[in-house]
Formats: C-alpha cells, sequence, structure tokens
C-alpha cells in the first residue's frame, strides 16, 4: 500500500519515512509525482494546515496521504512564531534567517521557556482522516549549538536533555521529537486501520 507525504521538504520527509518504516508501506512524495501544487498553507491552526495539505493531495493523486504542520511557540513572544515558524523571517526566508531572527528577538529576555507542537493528519481515500498530535518542551538558547537536525533544531534544548536538538543523533531526536511524538500517537490509530509489522 502506497503512502504519500505531502511535503518537499527532505528533513522532514526523512523523518516522517524513518518513523513510519516498521509499517510495510511504499512511501513516496510529491516530488515523485509531475506537476503537483504547493498547498498554500493559510488555515488559522497548525491541524487545518496539516488536513488541507493531505486532503488537497490526496484528491488530487488518489493516494492516502499524510501531511504535518510544525510550530515552535515561545512563551516570551507571546507564542510567536507559531504557525508562522517557516516563514517567520518572510517568504522564502532560509533555516537559518529563522533563527537569526529569533535570537535577535530574544536579546536580553530571561523567560526562555518554549515548545514545539507538530500537528499530524493522514487522509485516506475514502476521504476519512486520522489525526495526532506531539509536543516537546523545551528553551531557547542564546547561540546557536550543535551541528545536526535543520529548523530551529540549534537554539532548541529539548526538556530533561540539557541538549540542543542539533546535538544529539537523529534517532534519538526520532524518539524523543515532537514530531516523533505526534507520528507515534497517529501509529496507534493506524493500527486498528492498517496492517502493522511488528519486526
Amino acid at each position: 500500500m502506497k503512502i504519500l507525504i505531502s511535503s518537499r521538504n527532505r528533513d522532514k520527509i526523512k523523518e516522517i519515512t524513518e518513523i513510519l518504516s516498521p509499517f510495510c508501506f511504499e512511501i513516496v512524495t510529491v516530488a515523485d509525482f509531475q506537476n503537483l501544487p504547493d498547498i498554500v498553507e493559510d488555515k488559522a491552526t497548525l491541524f487545518g494546515n496539516s488536513y488541507k495539505k493531505a486532503n488537497e493531495i490526496m484528491k488530487l493523486t488518489g493516494i492516502t496521504t499524510i501531511a504535518d504542520d510544525t510550530g515552535l511557540f515561545i512563551d516570551a513572544l507571546n507564542g510567536e512564531p507559531g504557525i508562522n515558524s517557516a516563514r517567520y523571517a518572510g517568504e522564502k526566508c532560509s533555516y537559518q534567517d529563522n533563527r537569526n531572527k529569533v535570537l535577535q528577538n530574544m536579546v536580553n529576555i530571561k523567560n526562555r521557556s518554549a515548545r514545539f507542537i507538530t500537528s499530524i493528519v493522514l487522509v485516506q481515500t475514502n476521504g476519512r482522516y486520522i489525526n495526532a498530535e506531539g509536543v516537546l518542551e523545551g528553551t531557547i538558547t542564546e547561540r546557536e549549538i550543535g551541528s545536526q537536525g535543520f529548523g530551529y533544531d540549534p537554539i532548541f534544548i529539548a526538556a530533561n536533555t540539557n541538549k540542543t536538538l542539533s546535538e544529539i543523533s537523529p534517532q534519538e531526536k526520532n524518539r524523543i521529537s515532537h514530531r516523533g511524538k505526534a507520528l507515534e500517537n497517529l501509529v496507534v490509530k493506524m493500527q486498528n486501520i492498517f496492517t502493522y509489522n511488528n519486526k
């Protein structure tokens, strides 16, 4: 059975593929198809964006589709960058641009508590969907630390680790991360629908 990941982000695709590896799925992405449009993320919530991305691509391809939306919510910035995390420094900005803006906005701020939240949705070809959420608490650093990961990983210290997400292995990150938790919660629900290969 095919599962289509509605994303062009290679880092995100790699994480999702690794976490879904216990399933006997053939994983494909929007990059495997010609002329699939980029879905505009214009909803007011993470769930709204993830559902829209999964549902619209499922309708265009006829393949069960999974999509997620993730936000970094910083308490001292009133929840910013939030649902605009991927575009915090502007349209077509880089990971580095976004990190720089966060660090600049957090200069001399003592309360550095933050959390990643991921909403993930799987839409089946019959239109039914299942969804799940994952949360990772942590704090924002004062400078970038570590060389692994992507996005905001170098400036986010995961709770109970004393390390940024860029200082830990991909395997450990998948085990504790917001996306990993969301996928784990989704997998529990998927077991009632799909055959699970528990190897």
